[in-house]
Order: structure tokens, then C-alpha cells, then sequence
């Protein structure tokens, strides 16, 4: 991608899952990368993998005294952000009526307050430079509705329309996108699926199959780079045509 060569980065989550990829990908495109993360153990093994990280804060983007204290370990090592991606994410499956207000707050106080909160750190640091890009990660489920995540749905619903108006406040100066994921296959995903379950819910798919990781990190990239200089404000869906039939598609 044209662009993101030297440039500063911050991927929250990126201990694992679709952040390791997107770490992954944004050191193959010559980008300085640094990761906040609560995980202590998943983060030292990345900087194992990836010796050249400029590091690994371990911070709980939950909390905004956290995010505010690893940002300023993050000057020192970055002296800027100019693109952050906004990947840290939890889910709880329930159901709606056994949502208990503390499983319901842990899931909003990581799904969109620490969106919130990495979101506008970054934004300082990008607006007192030469701008930048902000990627948070929506959901397909924040357009949808999907039983057994009620919190989840909600926050990325949340997520999608900060972004909207984020990208609104912040232009020109910042770009502000949410990507939109549907099914993608993780190790998570892939401790919880027996080979039934996920054979029905490829069958369900248009394109047959879930996403891999490195092929959201790809549109992170491309998102960030100088060859998309003109999308702001909107969610990129990448569902394998999951939504597009609406009912009939599911």
C-alpha cells in the first residue's frame, strides 16, 4: 500500500486474533507499530514473533486513566500516532434476559467506551500534527440484529455511529472509519466451533466460508493508506455477502 511506510501506528488487542494479523501486515508495510493490550503473556510472545515492534504497553483500553498513561508511554515511543486501529473487542453469548448490568457493563466498558477513550487520545496527538487515521472495529452485528448478544450488538452499533460523527468533527484533518466484519475464523472462534457447527454457518454464507484474519488486516491497510484518502465517515462491511439479502441470506 502507498503510504504507511514509517508511519506511526497503535493497534489495540493486538496480542492475538485479527490485531496479531493486522500487526503482522502493518510491519510487512515498513509502519512503526505499537500495541496496547491487556493480555501480559500473549503481548511478550508478539514481541518475540516480532522483535521489531516499538513495543508493547500493557494497558486495559476499559479504563481511561490506563489509555491515557500507556498514550504517554506511547510518545516516547512513537512521538505521534498517525494511524490508530481500534481493534480491542470482548463478547459474551447470552441470552437478552439473563444479561446480568455487570456483563453488561464489561462488555460496553471494552467494546465502545475504550473506542471512546483510544479514539480521542488519538485524535489529540493527530490534530496537534499533520493528521491521520482512525479505524475502529464495528461489526456486522451493529447493523443486524443477532440473538444472544444484545451487549455486544448494541455497542457496535455505538461504535458505528461515533464514527460517523467523529469523521464529521475531526475532517479534513482525520479520516475516521469503522470496519465491519462478519464471521472470521480465530483461535477463539475455533475453541468454542465444532466442525458442525461451523460447517452451518459457512453454508449460510455466500461466498461458503468465514474470514480470515489476515484478510481484515489487509483492508486496515488499505483503509490507512494513501489509496483510500477519499473514504471517511462510513462503515466498510467485509461479510462475505452475509447481509446483503438481508433474511433470506441468513
Amino acid at each position: 500500500m502507498k503510504g504507511l511506510t514509517n508511519k506511526r501506528v497503535v493497534i489495540t488487542g493486538g496480542a492475538s486474533g485479527i490485531g496479531a494479523a493486522t500487526v503482522e501486515r502493518f510491519l510487512e508495510e515498513g509502519a512503526r507499530v505499537a500495541v496496547i493490550d491487556r493480555d501480559e503473556a500473549g503481548g511478550r510472545a508478539l514481541r518475540k514473533r516480532h522483535p521489531n515492534l516499538a513495543g508493547v504497553i500493557n494497558a486495559d483500553v476499559a479504563d481511561a486513566a490506563a489509555v491515557d498513561r500507556a498514550f504517554q508511554e506511547l510518545d516516547g515511543l512513537l512521538g505521534g500516532v498517525d494511524v490508530a486501529i481500534n481493534n480491542a473487542g470482548i463478547s459474551l453469548r447470552h441470552d437478552f434476559m439473563d444479561i446480568t448490568p455487570a456483563e453488561w457493563r464489561k462488555v460496553m466498558s471494552v467494546d465502545l467506551d475504550g473506542v471512546f477513550y483510544v479514539a480521542q487520545q488519538s485524535a489529540r496527538r493527530m490534530l496537534a500534527g499533520t493528521g491521520g487515521v482512525i479505524i475502529n472495529m464495528g461489526s456486522t452485528s451493529g447493523m443486524n440484529g443477532y440473538p444472544r448478544y444484545a451487549d455486544y450488538n448494541a455497542a457496535k452499533a455505538g461504535v458505528i455511529e461515533l464514527t460517523r460523527t467523529m469523521a464529521l468533527e475531526l475532517a479534513p484533518t482525520i479520516r475516521v472509519i469503522a470496519v465491519c466484519p462478519g464471521y472470521v475464523w480465530t483461535a477463539m472462534q475455533e475453541a468454542e466451533y465444532t466442525p458442525k457447527m461451523r460447517a452451518a454457518v459457512d453454508a449460510k454464507l455466500p461466498l461458503r466460508r468465514h474470514a480470515t484474519t489476515s484478510e481484515i488486516a489487509a483492508l486496515f491497510a488499505f483503509l490507512a493508506s494513501d489509496e483510500a484518502p477519499y473514504i471517511t465517515g462510513h462503515p466498510v462491511i467485509i461479510d462475505g455477502g452475509e447481509i446483503a439479502g438481508g433474511l433470506a441470506s441468513r
